[in-house]
């Protein structure tokens, strides 16, 4: 099975996904890690050098490349990649997908404790303006998101709740 774990930044994709690939004894792929091996520049080298149009169209390219693969694994996938061009759809057929819903004030928290300057889209945000940034990114993703397979909501998702709604899927 192809699982893939959509959410915003700071939601726990990566954290969650890595364990959860563990757990199910499959590899683990983190998309964002993927383009930034493929491109040899950081995420936030490529929106500076050749912008986020760029950046989405590689984006889409690595996961329709995965997405076609015979091979099961947990994706992270990057935070607006399934919102561009026919992502989500490659995704939803493809395999599972599974939306972190974290509240914003709780990835305000996490992201702040993090270098921003490393996140393309909340880079210039300040301590003050990162739940406002937070909160107007999750508005603008939110319709996407909610068309994910499942949905898990809370503060501290855990891999058990996780584990068992993807067991609960793949007897089905």
């Amino acid at each position: 099975m192809k699982i893939y774990l959509l959410g915003l930044p700071g939601s726990g994709k990566t954290t969650l996904g890595k364990t959860l690939a563990e757990a199910l004894a499959i590899p683990f792929v983190d998309l964002d890690a993927e383009i930034e091996q493929s491109e040899g520049m950081t995420i936030k080298e490529i929106f500076e050098k050749r912008k986020e149009d760029y950046f989405r169209k590689v984006e889409s390219a690595h996961l329709k490349k995965w997405s076609a693969s015979v091979n099961d694994f947990v994706m992270a996938t990057g935070g607006g990649a399934p919102c561009f061009f026919d992502n989500l759809s490659i995704i939803n057929q493809s395999g599972k997908s599974f939306f972190l819903d974290v509240p914003v004030q709780e990835i305000a928290r996490r992201i702040s404790g993090t270098a921003l300057s490393e996140r393309p889209l909340l880079a210039k945000a300040n301590f003050e303006s990162l739940k406002d940034h937070v909160e107007f990114m999750r508005s603008n993703r939110l319709s996407t998101y909610r068309q994910a397979h499942f949905i898990i909501t809370g503060v501290a998702i855990s891999l058990k709740e996780l584990l068992d709604k993807v067991r609960t899927e793949s007897q089905s």
